[in-house]
């Protein structure tokens, strides 16, 4: 089974340097509010593309008062052999990515050895929160079955306030026209590759209605367009894209900003066997139901890359209630790969028994129990 089996860390948040040597088994972090269990999440986190579990720029984590600059390693035991990946700051303030003792061509590279997701208790208010944390959820999704996508929302963003400057500043208009045709290029693989994720997702999702240890969520797209069907292809998707920001111009002029595009998408999820919207069932089903989701997302990607992503869960267990417990890791077991779940009272993970190797945190420490 794929699994971390080394992971240090050097001026990372609250660890100094700290070191972990695993078995395959599923990984507890127990500790106090403040130890280090999340900054250590966040770390494994940043082993994929992105901006890791807390989107936090690469200098916030940089620890205080250290000479050093900070960076996160691991060895990933594969069906080919042990890899090491690494991941650190550069002087510009981005991070490089080096993999076998080399430097890695991009920050996807890691994708071909390990995917990441995770759940923490930022998400716990995803259904009824902000439609852009939606998206950002959804783009984290798509990333691990996709590992450039994230680049594509990156620079598709990039692009846009280029966009958004010029509109402001009454820019060239054939400057604005380049700027439009890149933003079509990147917003149509965007919303492409969205599509086609929750396609499959919620194909897979259907075969495990009948399953009610969680509920299942029924997921589809707001409309791109106002009034015009999406086209499928994406050649035509760049067009009508392209066609669409040159004639809102003087709307989007006057607002400040672009109107219209992949970056205005919600995520619409449904509580399936209830047919009821996610953001009004209760906190514990609104919780359930983003785990099922998780879990299913999790068995999309073993499918379709066949690299079993690992899951980082963050206080998961707290607000469950022991029957979900049980059921959350019967689920984990049933996925085949190596978990990092977190709480305060190792109690909560009594029900993994030696299927998990527990580890206590205090203040960026490390102590196998």
């Amino acid at each position: 089974m794929r699994h971390l089996s080394r992971l240090r860390l050097t001026a990372f948040r609250n660890y100094a340097a700290a070191a972990l040597d695993l078995d395959a088994r599923h990984v507890v972090l127990t500790g106090a509010n403040g130890a280090g269990k999340t900054n250590l999440l966040e770390a494994v986190s940043l082993l994929s593309p992105g901006r890791g579990l807390r989107r936090a720029s690469f200098e916030t984590v940089q620890a205080q008062g250290s000479d050093l600059g900070w960076a996160v390693a691991a060895t990933v035991e594969t069906d080919d052999g042990p890899a090491d990946i690494g991941t650190g700051a550069t002087p510009d303030g981005g991070r490089r990515v080096r993999i076998n003792g080399a430097n890695a061509r991009s920050v996807e590279a890691m994708s071909d050895y390990l995917r990441v997701l995770w759940l923490t208790p930022a998400m716990d208010g995803l259904f009824s929160g902000p439609a852009g944390d939606r998206r950002r959820f959804l783009d984290r999704l798509v990333t691990t079955l996709i590992p450039s996508h994230s680049a594509s929302v990156s620079d598709y963003d990039k692009a846009m306030r280029q966009r958004n400057r010029l509109l402001e500043d009454n820019g060239d208009t054939a400057w604005l026209s380049a700027i439009e045709a890149q933003m079509a290029e990147l917003g149509a693989s965007i919303h492409l590759a969205r599509t086609d994720s929750l396609t499959h997702l919620q194909a897979l999702i259907g075969q495990s209605l009948d399953d009610t240890s969680f509920p299942a969520a029924h997921l589809a797209l707001t409309p791109l367009f106002e009034a015009t069907p999406e086209p499928t292809a994406s050649a035509a998707l760049e067009a009508e894209l392209a066609q669409t920001w040159q004639r809102s111009r003087g709307r989007d002029r006057a607002a400040g900003r672009t109107l219209a595009g992949p970056h205005r998408v919600d995520l619409e999820v449904t509580y399936a066997q209830k047919s009821m919207p996610a953001a009004l069932g209760s906190t514990g089903e609104q919780k359930a139901l983003l785990i099922g989701l998780i879990l299913a997302h999790a068995r999309l990607v073993k499918l379709r890359t066949a690299i079993t992503p690992f899951l980082l869960l963050d206080e998961i267990a707290a607000h469950l209630d022991p029957d979900r417990r049980r059921a959350l890791f019967v689920a984990l077991d049933g996925l085949g790969t190596q978990c990092f779940l977190t709480g305060t009272d190792r109690l909560l993970f009594e029900a993994l028994g030696d299927r998990a190797q527990t580890i206590t945190v205090r203040d960026g420490r490390l102590q196998h129990d």
